[in-house]
């Protein structure tokens, strides 16, 4: 089971991606998300800009630092 988050400003994790998806949820803006496997075998789904979505795939890993966005490594 994953909870869904919104990326934070201070948040901070690392983890592998499982599943890229996209939608319409208010029906006029497409939002890209992934979810990330982080420690613990705990999974989130968080919301991530189109050209992040876009480059990477599932299995890759990605990485969230306090003040930054997150990034493929």
């Amino acid at each position: 089971m994953f909870k869904s988050h919104k990326v934070g400003r201070d948040d901070s994790w690392e983890g592998v991606i499982v599943n890229k998806s996209r939608g319409m949820l208010d029906g006029s803006n497409m939002y890209n998300f992934v979810e990330v496997r982080i420690a613990d075998d705990e999974s989130v789904k968080v919301r991530i800009s189109r050209r992040l979505w876009k480059s990477i795939a599932v299995g890759d890993r990605i990485v969230k630092r306090p003040g930054a966005d997150p990034v493929k490594e």
